[in-house]
């Protein structure tokens, strides 16, 4: 038996002013794709033989240009023909938050082609994230679709492995079954639907009881994703029957849970303590105790924004405190460049700041270069041992004051232990941390006495009420109070 496996991941946020090249994606093919799927010793403790199609991230970015998004379902159309007389399931990891110049949502054009060629009744499962975008004929062109629980996603690589499990099982085991789909007339940000605190919290027990019932293979709630304009934004449910006999019972299944998490409409609300931008750095200048910290949640780069806002680091400047405060980071390539070709302990004048608006207005700043290190992200939360360089920094110091800056040449989220190591810095020695992201992450949460979600302007505005939607379906809520 021969299982076709791949990996698709874009979160396209369309207020950004950059678009996603071929170079952009992280690409691999072969044995490479199967070690950075990480399910290859499922599919072989099955006896079921890989083949590989495509590996295709680049994370959370803008909106992809259409002649990189071809080259890209290419690899999963060809991989599927060459191989169509030999497959026996499919096994896709699809993001679900793409859009590509022109065409619309990347994940379901891609499906909806392997359909096609493949016909009806091939078992195709798909692991996916709860910040993606759902539509009917998107769910029910799979067997069983699958969201992680957790935001932050610390369940992904569990659910990766869940869903590669389930196509094993459902290749030995032939049922004609599909994905039951009620879409939810709710507009959601993550920063509103932390897993660690109600409504989440609750919706996710019902889940998990649900799935008790062995009449039901899987069950799942998606928030949806809300930066770029589209008809298939909106929260979501998916219900999956365990045999057909089972496929009217996932339906009444399927209109129970939706009505569930419908009546909990009015209980989502930002985790933790959010504050104007003013209240948030005044709280953190006058919290006793430390470190404090603030995240930059208009310029959220774990939801496609760029990491290039200075607007907090002005706001610090005003304040002129005499308490320890670290930028982590802000993005600025060209004068990350520069900084770097810098001796130790050298003293400089830089404007910082791309300059591309109001919010990244560059800053003029006398800095002494404190140390140099590297940009990197874990492959997966909870795998902090297994880190992928994405750039360069540089720390410095701003004289004059008591801050200091991780100048970065790549936009990423400080949110792990080995991303501060990296670029040289302990977060915990400072008063004050400013990251680039909305809901805090766990490590930060964990080791933090103190935080606040500063509700910033930039790509990445947390008030889904005020974003000016123009093809979502109406009335939807909160965008219409219904």
């Amino acid at each position: 038996m021969k299982v076709l496996i791949g990996q698709f991941i874009n979160e396209a946020n369309a207020n950004i002013p950059v678009k996603d090249e071929i170079t952009t994606f992280d690409i691999a093919f072969g044995d490479e794709l199967i070690e950075k799927m990480q399910v290859g010793d499922i599919f072989e403790q099955a006896g079921i033989e890989i083949i590989p199609s495509v590996y295709a991230v680049s994370g959370a970015s803008g909106v992809i240009k259409r002649h990189t998004f071809d080259y890209i379902e290419a690899c999963f159309l060809n991989a599927v023909r060459e191989h169509l007389h030999e497959i026996d399931g499919i096994y896709l990891m699809l993001h679900g938050a793409s859009e590509v110049d022109g065409l619309g949502s990347g994940d379901h054009h891609i499906l909806k082609a392997i359909r096609e060629l493949v016909g009806p009744y091939i078992p195709i499962t798909v692991a996916c994230d709860p910040h993606g975008n759902l539509c009917q004929d998107y769910v029910e062109a799979t067997t069983a679709i699958r969201s992680y629980r957790q935001s932050p996603h610390t369940d992904s690589r569990d659910t990766w492995r869940k869903m590669a499990q389930m196509v094993c099982d459902l290749v030995k085991d032939r049922r004609n079954i599909h994905s039951v789909y009620r879409k939810l007339p709710m507009i959601l940000g993550g920063e509103q639907s932390v897993s660690a605190d109600e409504p989440v919290r609750s919706i996710n027990q019902y889940l998990d009881e649900l799935e008790q019932d062995p009449r039901i293979l899987s069950c799942s709630w998606h928030v949806g994703y809300i930066r770029h304009d589209t008809d298939v934004a909106g929260c979501g449910i998916v219900v999956v029957p365990a045999t057909e006999a089972d496929q009217a019972y996932a339906e009444e299944v399927a209109d129970k849970l939706a009505d569930y998490v419908w009546n909990k409409r009015h209980e989502f609300h930002y985790t933790g303590t959010t504050a104007k931008p003013e209240d948030a750095l005044a709280m953190a200048l006058s919290f006793e105790g430390k470190p404090f910290v603030i995240t930059d949640s208009g310029d959220n780069t774990t939801s496609g924004a760029t990491g290039w806002n200075t607007f907090i680091l002005r706001q610090a400047l005003a304040a002129k405190s005499d308490k320890r405060i670290l930028f982590a980071s802000i993005c600025d390539p060209k004068t990350c460049d520069l900084l770097d070709g810098l001796d130790l302990g050298t003293k400089t004048e830089i404007e910082l700041g791309v300059g591309h608006d109001a919010m990244s207005e560059k800053v003029k700043l006398e800095v002494t270069v404190l140390s140099k290190g590297e940009v990197v992200r874990p492959i997966g939360i909870g795998t902090e041992g297994i880190a992928k360089t994405f750039g360069k920094c540089v720390v410095v110091h701003v004289e004059g004051t008591a801050i200091d800056i991780i100048v970065a040449n790549h936009r990423q989220s400080y949110a792990h232990a080995i991303q501060f190591e990296s670029a040289g810095v302990n977060w915990m020695d400072y008063d004050v941390t400013v990251v680039k992201q909305g809901y805090i992450f766990p490590y930060l949460k964990e080791n933090a006495a103190g935080y606040v979600m500063s509700l910033t302007d930039g790509a990445t505005p947390q008030d889904t009420a005020s974003i000016p939607f123009k093809r979502i379906m109406r009335p939807m809520f909160p965008v219409d109070q219904i």
